[in-house]
């Protein structure tokens, strides 16, 4: 955008939300939340990127909700309210903000949009050109109603008398120059028929294609829920719980959850893909599935609306992990079940199936394996539900009640740690994958190369030294006693079945290796922040299983806690680099101040032993 030219926005916020009734009954369509924010404030958001001089805000239905909000707004000192005692529409609105918008440029965004179109490349073009407006348009066959000519100029807006033989759609989003307040008539009117105006006139009217972009418009109760999760699912989530909500641990959900501030959802309650609004009660015992709910009523919806399958026999992609592998819950004789699928170059693919059957014999919790197809690289797997152990955390639980579910979860691993070394030689592919020094150093340079210069982009003119200490590091850990270990035993690699056992995923990295490192995977987990005195009882829990043993002594496994500590985190810090910047799954980013203070805090007890990787750390 050229900073020389002055820009104003306007957003279209009047509307009663008719077709989101009874929602709008209690909350205007504006103030919509998408998990904690409201719909006007994501749109302040994307607005704010064009660093308009100020801007305008059109209210009519409940705007003094609407006004009290924008008053807590960070930006509530660049607004101006345009205040309609009768609805305008959208191109009265604009003529009723006319002095407001003519000294310049103005952007018109409407407030029950949700999207991620560039906004900064729709000006530009139109700073480029000669167009009277420059409208934000793609193909989406619901909306195809604007007819263009092959230049892509707008000739006319379609109507259901007078449909269009192929069209575009509006995406609510367009850039004006100030003559277009011209051609829209005082009062009511639609901002098409300014547009019409324009075109009768001889001016040009671009419609500017943004395809492959997110896009919703806020317009019915499906439409809002398909937004919230689309939402969630960019942020690697299935839940989401507002801070405010006031939540009974003794609650069973599953698929998506999302509970809205102030709400409150009493012990004994099932939900299953729910949506609660703002200042929801969920009695005692109640039962919900896919719906939006609120004190006064519930929507129900398809539940196509939360997973995407279209009907009964469709799959459902599933998973938000870092893999490339994809998995998709089916349905087999009338029951849910998973299906993998990976690439005929995934080596991981008979070891995943060899691992799950040998874990099985020794009634390890992981999924029944019910098919392989070694030729087209799929299987078929025992569905464990939609609740991990990282989700499960969401809901608010004491520490007695979070201790219960960690120790089940050490139970689980002990057999890994235990059961499966004691019988690793019938497991042929798992005795000969060794966790040893070249695989240590691997970790120390990933995390170099992916975090340190790739997230942190701190530029390291001489790596002997730290490179030195990572060798130490490796070659002291590669000497530790091995077990087999999972590899990559965090919360999110966890299921939750309904009676909270533990039920173990993603297994085919397992490994002979010492068992320290799941530990710390688990113990000193970025997704989830145990408390440091929860954490050491159920460290010493596990250890006073381990070393009933006699595999290790508690000063050896200590020890080697402390390497594998660090070992760890550098290697997640390393991945949430990868998965970010090379594979596009920006969620992980989330996670990376946590990752990097469990680092900090590793280095800062090694220092002595390691004082140039402390220092690195201080450095990131």
């Amino acid at each position: 955008m050229r900073n020389n030219q002055n820009i104003n926005a306007f957003i279209l916020a009047a509307g009663f939300g008719e077709r989101l009734r009874p929602i709008t009954d209690y909350i205007p369509k504006p103030l919509m939340p998408v998990l904690g924010k409201p719909l006007i404030e994501l749109v302040l958001e994307q607005v704010v990127t064009l660093s308009p001089a100020n801007t305008g805000i059109n209210l009519h239905y409940k705007a003094e909700k609407i006004c009290d909000y924008l008053k807590t707004s960070p930006f509530w000192d660049r607004i101006t309210l345009f205040q309609e005692e009768t609805i305008l529409g959208t191109g009265g609105a604009l003529k009723n903000a006319e002095n407001f918008l003519r000294s310049g440029l103005f952007l018109v965004y409407n407030s029950d949009i949700s999207s991620d179109i560039d906004i900064e490349k729709l000006a530009e073009h139109h700073l480029s050109s000669n167009n009277l407006a420059t409208l934000a348009v793609h193909d989406y066959p619901e909306y195809n109603n604007l007819e263009t000519d092959k230049n892509g100029f707008l000739k006319r807006a379609a109507t259901k008398e007078n449909p269009a033989a192929s069209g575009i759609a509006f995406t609510g989003i367009a850039i004006y120059s100030p003559d277009f307040l011209s051609f829209l008539p005082y009062g009511f009117s639609s901002v098409v028929t300014g547009w019409m105006n324009a075109i009768s006139a001889g001016r040009n009217i671009k419609c500017l294609p943004f395809n492959g972009h997110n896009w919703s418009d806020i317009g019915s109760p499906a439409a809002y829920a398909s937004t919230v999760i689309r939402q969630l699912n960019s942020c690697g989530e299935t839940v989401y719980i507002h801070p405010s909500t006031d939540c009974n641990a003794d609650i069973q959900f599953s698929g998506y959850l999302v509970v809205e501030q102030g709400s409150v959802i009493e012990k004994g309650t099932s939900l299953k893909n729910c949506i609660l609004i703002p200042y929801s009660r969920i009695n005692a015992g109640s039962k919900y599935k896919n719906s939006i709910i609120g004190n006064e009523f519930t929507i129900p919806l398809d539940e196509f609306v939360f997973t995407g399958q279209q009907d009964k026999e469709s799959a459902v992609c599933i998973g938000q992990g870092g893999s490339d592998r994809r998995y998709f819950r089916i349905k087999r004789d009338g029951e849910s079940v998973v299906l993998m699928q990976t690439s005929g170059n995934d080596p991981d693919f008979v070891r995943q199936i060899e691992l799950t059957r040998f874990f099985y014999t020794l009634n390890i919790s992981v999924p029944r394996l019910i098919e392989a197809d070694y030729h087209n690289f799929r299987a078929v797997f025992e569905y464990l539900g939609s609740v991990s152990l990282y989700s499960l955390l969401k809901i608010p639980r004491t520490e007695d009640k979070i201790e219960s579910i960690y120790r089940k979860v050490l139970d689980s691993l002990l057999l890994i740690h235990i059961d499966a070394t004691r019988h690793v030689r019938e497991c042929r592919c798992l005795e000969e994958r060794i966790f040893d020094y070249e695989h240590f150093r691997w970790e120390s340079s990933y995390f170099m190369e992916m975090f340190v210069e790739g997230i942190k982009r701190i530029d390291m003119k001489d790596t002997s030294l730290v490179y030195d200490e990572f060798h130490t590091i490796a070659s002291k850990a590669d000497k530790f006693k091995k077990t087999v270990i999972h590899r990559d035993f965090q919360s999110q690699n966890i299921m939750i079945a309904e009676n909270e056992m533990p039920r173990i995923i993603d297994y085919q990295g397992a490994r002979m290796a010492p068992p320290a490192y799941d530990i710390a995977s688990i113990l000193w987990d970025p997704y989830y922040r145990l408390s440091d005195s929860l954490r050491d009882r159920l460290l010493d829990y596990y250890m006073s299983k381990l070393l009933n043993q006699d595999y290790f002594t508690k000063a050896e496994f200590m020890e080697a806690l402390m390497l594998c500590r660090l070992q760890r985190h550098m290697q997640a810090l390393g991945a949430y680099g990868f998965l970010s910047s090379v594979k596009g799954k920006s969620f992980f980013l989330k996670h990376i101040p946590e990752g990097l203070r469990l680092l900090k805090e590793d280095a800062a007890l090694l220092k002595d032993d390691y004082p140039e990787l402390y220092n690195l750390t201080l450095r990131l």
